[in-house]
């Protein structure tokens, strides 16, 4: 299986983030304008957490706040999970789904490398399949 350094070198390491100073309209503008669903929060050039569309909904929406008066300090989540690079795929797989979050930082010696997302997992995790495959088939065909 793969590593999550293989999935960065597929999609690239741009970095989409916003500050716990950000008010939770602005960040959503930029969630809309970038077509993605998650930030990176940022402070002093250190991630410090993560803000998501489910935290829009669970935190703000449901909780009668307005996203143009709650800043994004206020509902971020305490704790940034990340991963290494070297982890394999699987890894990432497991903590995405024990920690329920669906984006992960990737850092190595406290230097952030990129971002994935349960979708370039899965995505990474379809052409590794096709892959095999087709490796398969021609094994069998004898070509």
């Amino acid at each position: 299986m793969g590593k999550v350094k293989n999935i960065l070198d597929s999609k690239g390491n741009k970095i989409f983030s916003t500050t716990p100073e950000t008010t939770v309209y602005d960040a959503l503008v930029q969630l809309h304008e970038k077509n993605i669903s998650a930030l990176l929060v940022v402070e002093n050039d250190n991630p410090i957490a993560m803000f998501t569309e489910r935290d829009y909904a669970r935190k703000v929406i449901l909780k009668g706040k307005s996203s143009k008066e709650t800043y994004i300090r206020e509902i971020m989540s305490p704790e940034l999970i990340t991963i290494s690079p070297d982890k394999s795929i699987e890894d990432a797989m497991r903590l995405m789904t024990t920690k329920f979050i669906r984006h992960l930082p990737v850092t190595e010696n406290d230097t952030l490398l990129g971002v994935i997302s349960i979708g370039d997992v899965v995505k990474y995790l379809i052409e590794e399949q096709k892959y095999i495959i087709g490796n398969l088939e021609n094994y069998i065909k004898g070509t």
